[in-house]
């Protein structure tokens, strides 16, 4: 909402009390869409914060308003601070202030991904693959951006060549499974019969990891910019994740 900045903080970060004239365009007509405003700031943690949104044609005549006679550098709504603001709230519902929208916003977010995106019949790593999902749709709508680590490309590297790693071992099992086939076929006994099962069991070990490592490259790579934890820790009702594992028995 725009808070007073921790004592040592400088960077130039606002939210939506302490937005500045600067920080804001209005269109009348943009892209054929009518009273929209367009948003370019550094929000919370020095992300920028760039969008373009259609309002209400009254909220859209006030904003007029509010920058009428101003400079860049001036408040946008200089009659509003966020102590005001939660004021406000606070009459209107107990326990009301601004995060609580964020935090709405964010639980109900992560409560329909999950429901759109989890598979009974997925694997335990497909269904994390699902919650990171879910999670980083939340991570988008609070812009909870970040640089990707300097280790990204390494780390990324190293994975790749895991996986093609446990694809020639992959190879190799599926070939010694088909010779055991033939061998047992021929025998008929049963140490050549422990032998297929014992084969089988080894792809089936081998391909669960393959599958393992796939998701976990995929997982890193759609969030090498996105901050999951900002939103897990602070903005979502761990009550939902709680009953996402029940549903889904994960651990």
């Amino acid at each position: 909402a725009g808070n007073e900045k921790e004592e040592g903080e400088t960077a130039d970060t606002v939210g939506c009390c302490s937005l500045r004239v600067e920080h804001i365009n209005l269109h009348d007509n943009d892209e054929g869409q009518q009273c929209v405003v367009e948003f370019d700031f550094l929000g919370k943690d020095s992300i920028r914060y760039y969008n373009k949104v259609p309002v209400e044609k009254q909220v859209f005549k006030n904003l007029k308003l509010f920058l009428e006679n101003k400079d860049p550098t001036d408040d946008l709504f200089d009659r509003l601070n966020t102590s005001d603001l939660n004021k406000h709230l606070q009459e209107l519902m107990e326990g009301l202030t601004a995060k609580v929208f964020r935090t709405y916003n964010a639980s109900i977010t992560l409560q329909e991904q999950l429901s759109e995106l989890t598979d009974p019949a997925e694997s335990i790593a497909e269904k994390i693959l699902s919650y990171n999902r879910a999670n980083r749709a939340v991570a988008i709508l609070c812009n909870h951006q970040r640089t990707p680590p300097k280790t990204f490309e390494k780390s990324m590297k190293s994975i790749q060549s895991k996986i093609e790693t446990k694809k020639e071992q992959l190879g190799v099992a599926k070939k010694d499974l088909k010779n055991a086939k033939v061998d047992y076929k021929v025998k008929k006994d049963e140490r050549s019969k422990q032998v297929v099962e014992k084969k089988k069991k080894l792809l089936q070990r081998l391909e669960e990891q393959l599958m393992k490592l796939e998701v976990q490259a995929t997982d890193k790579e759609e969030n090498k910019q996105i901050a999951l934890g900002t939103s897990k820790l602070n903005y979502l009702d761990p009550r939902i994740t709680v009953a996402w594992s029940v549903r889904t028995r994960q651990n």
